[in-house]
């Protein structure tokens, strides 16, 4: 996030993209509803799905799966056409306006209406909304990022708050919430093929060195992998081991099948984690590892935010931390990682990480600091680009709207979009263990319109299978108005109904993200 979880509650206005936050992020769902019940704020929501959050809004945009782009360029237009953009901002702080401007300048309301389903009034209303907001806040998630554009969809949102004036200023910003807890630090820690720490590319050569000398070693200039490229690998046999630690792709990963004879054809896997999986059972090696209450450590939250996690409890068994496993392993093969503490790895990061420099234990136990922290007395950053872009200026970009990887046909006449809900969480590995969420959410299910299960002669709960081009799966119908008229929800936690079984493993060029979002599917009676 550029801003802070708690400016939510205190902005003017709130756009939420892709972002079923009631259900994803509840605890930061209750800052919009703060924000709108008690502080006046205004809501948009744009949501293919009528969330909770549309009960709040003052505005509901109903697009299409996969049409973000589209949306965002009708809301552009009508800002730049109208003369509601921050001109002094643009000007100073910003530049390929130009580029930019000429490109949304065809997205009029009534077309991008025709390609997003949503009616060029609304996003006339909408634009307005946001650009006459003294300060607004963006607040999108994986509904933005799991496509095939989900860069072109971000650059999209970001140059949406940037004509508008509302980056690097407080209660403003383009805020992803996060998935997953310390998904963020994983990513501050150089937990990507292209970075080390802070986001160093790996082939800069002076921040290569920088690490060289700090550990010893010569390092490669060549990145590497994603994941989905990383499966792909091993599935023509270019890999041939894995180490897997707190991931369970035989539920998550997109199109299950290519998968599993990913997994099949390696010679080595290793699997690292707190409980069984579904990954676990193709596993040549597993480590146990200790959870979060059984180790000290730190975890960065959404907002950067650097908090201290204190170990209550004894690891069961043969569980150890993760980094005590991982510095066994790695001086078994040859490389010494002596560490004694978390702390000794602290202040490694501290020396090697400029926006972690001043984030100590000591400073961490009086409470969570937000990076970039500089040093010692740095009090670190509520909110980024205050004065200037990292690169200077900040880039707008031409974005141009392009489809989604797959589309409806005559066979396979729907479109799934898939995500999760309030009582399982990603691939319940530990909720399903709980007796009272299960009670609560059982099964998957799989959300249909009253007119589309009319035409397929379905009632609720009587079981479906859903196909695609990949799979076929069978849950039960829940026929509802919340989602629209030729789509169809499912969410993944389930391996009964393995909904990844059916989505489409095509790839963002930049971001090498799958769409998860979108797929062509048939619905019929089990």
């Amino acid at each position: 996030m550029t801003n802070s979880i708690e400016e939510i509650e205190f902005t003017n206005t709130i756009f939420a993209i892709g972002t079923n936050t009631t259900e994803n992020h509840p605890v930061i769902s209750s800052r919009i509803k703060r924000a709108v019940r008690f502080r006046g704020a205004k809501l948009i929501v744009a949501d293919p799905r009528e969330i909770e959050l549309r009960k709040y809004a003052t505005i509901w945009l109903q697009q299409k799966p996969g049409t973000d782009v589209a949306l965002l360029n009708g809301m552009m237009n009508v800002i730049i056409s109208e003369g509601l953009y921050d001109k002094e901002y643009v000007e100073t702080r910003t530049e390929g306006f130009e580029a930019m401007k000429a490109v949304v300048e065809k997205y009029t309301p009534e077309y991008a209406s025709k390609i997003t389903g949503v009616p060029a009034e609304d996003i006339v209303k909408a634009a307005r909304i946001y650009a006459e907001a003294p300060v607004a806040s963006i607040l999108y998630t994986m509904g933005i990022t799991q496509h095939t554009t989900g860069v072109d969809n971000v650059k999209s949102i970001a140059n949406l708050a940037m004509i508008c004036g509302n980056v690097g200023v407080e209660g403003g910003g383009v805020n992803p919430l996060r998935g997953q807890n310390n998904v963020q630090g994983a990513c501050d820690m150089g937990g990507l093929p292209v970075v080390y720490t802070a986001y160093q590319p790996v082939a800069n050569d002076e921040a290569r060195a920088k690490f060289e000398q700090a550990w010893g070693v010569p390092l490669s200039n060549k990145p590497g992998l994603t994941v989905t490229e990383a499966m792909n690998a091993a599935h023509d046999g270019k890999i041939k081991a894995i180490f897997i630690m707190g991931e369970n792709p035989m539920l998550s990963d997109p199109d299950l099948n290519h998968a599993r004879e990913a997994l099949k054809h390696l010679d080595l896997l290793i699997v690292q984690d707190i409980l069984p999986s579904e990954t676990m059972e193709f596993a040549h090696v597993v480590l146990p590892a200790a959870c979060f209450a059984e180790k000290d450590g730190t975890f960065s939250n959404t907002e950067r935010r650097v908090q201290r996690v204190r170990k209550a409890v004894n690891a069961p068994g043969e569980a150890k931390p993760d980094w005590v496993i991982l510095s066994e392993l790695s001086t078994r093969m040859g490389y010494a990682m002596n560490y004694a503490t978390p702390e000794d790895i602290m202040i490694e990061i501290n020396a090697v990480t400029p926006s972690y420099a001043g984030i100590s234990y000591e400073r961490l136990d009086q409470g969570g600091i937000q990076w970039p922290c500089l040093h010692e007395t740095h009090p670190g950053t509520k909110f980024l680009h205050k004065d200037r872009f990292t690169r200077g200026l900040g880039l707008l970009s031409a974005i141009e709207y392009m489809p989604p990887a797959e589309v409806t046909d005559a066979e396979y006449p729907f479109v799934l979009t898939t995500g999760r809900i309030l009582y399982q969480y990603h691939t319940a590995n530990m909720t399903r263990r709980s007796k009272g969420i299960m009670e609560r959410a059982p099964e998957s299910l799989v959300e249909i319109h009253p007119t589309d299960a009319g035409k397929l002669g379905l009632k609720t709960g009587q079981c479906v299978k859903v196909s695609s081009r990949r799979g076929t799966v069978s849950a039960k119908s829940q026929i509802t108005t919340r989602v629209p008229k030729g789509t169809v929800f499912m969410n993944f936690h389930f391996k009964e109904a393995a909904t990844n079984l059916l989505t489409n493993a095509a790839l963002d060029p930049v971001a090498k993200i799958p769409e998860y979002k979108v797929c062509a599917v048939k619905v019929e009676a089990a």
